[in-house]
């Protein structure tokens, strides 16, 4: 939380957070190592969530330029922040997409990115088919080869995405 790192009331806020996020951390690899069960995780979890909320909402209340806000909308995406509690199969963070977009932050930076609107979409796009033919193992230049001769020969573009 870089909350912790600013001047001023934020950073009693944000260190506030951070102790509460590792606790919460410790209580998801216990978890995770089944050291407990998903009820006892669960059960443990709330009062700690109750304890974070209040801050954020404190933090809310104190009005501070760049932290309320920020707070705030932490609290109105709340069923999102405790999903992985809430729910089986979801990460407490986001290192699954931050991997999947990597190789396209990485792209973007060896090539200066797009040098307009047009480009900044044509980017978009093929990244997203690239994503998504990987993910359904499917060889990305042989699809793409495939999208550019069914545009020259007036034929519908191919699924990229498996049927049925």
């Amino acid at each position: 939380m870089s909350f912790c790192e600013r001047d001023g009331p934020a950073s009693g806020y944000g260190k506030q957070l951070l102790e509460y996020t590792g606790i919460l951390f410790e209580m998801y690899y216990a978890y995770k190592e089944a050291k407990t069960t998903r009820e006892e995780f669960r059960r443990r979890m709330q009062p700690l969530r109750e304890q974070f909320e209040a801050v954020l909402q404190r933090a809310v209340d104190a009005d501070i330029r760049g932290l309320s806000g920020s707070c705030a909308d932490i609290l109105y995406h709340r069923e999102a922040l405790w999903a992985f509690v809430d729910k089986t199969g979801i990460e407490p963070t986001n290192n699954h997409a931050e991997q999947q977009l990597r190789a396209f932050v990485l792209w973007r930076r060896r090539s200066f990115g797009t040098q307009s609107e047009r480009g900044n979409r044509f980017a978009e796009r093929v990244m997203t088919v690239v994503h998504t033919a990987r993910k359904h193992h499917r060889h990305v230049l042989s699809y793409l080869t495939a999208v550019c001769e069914a545009f020259r020969t007036g034929q519908p573009t191919p699924p990229l995405l498996p049927s049925g």
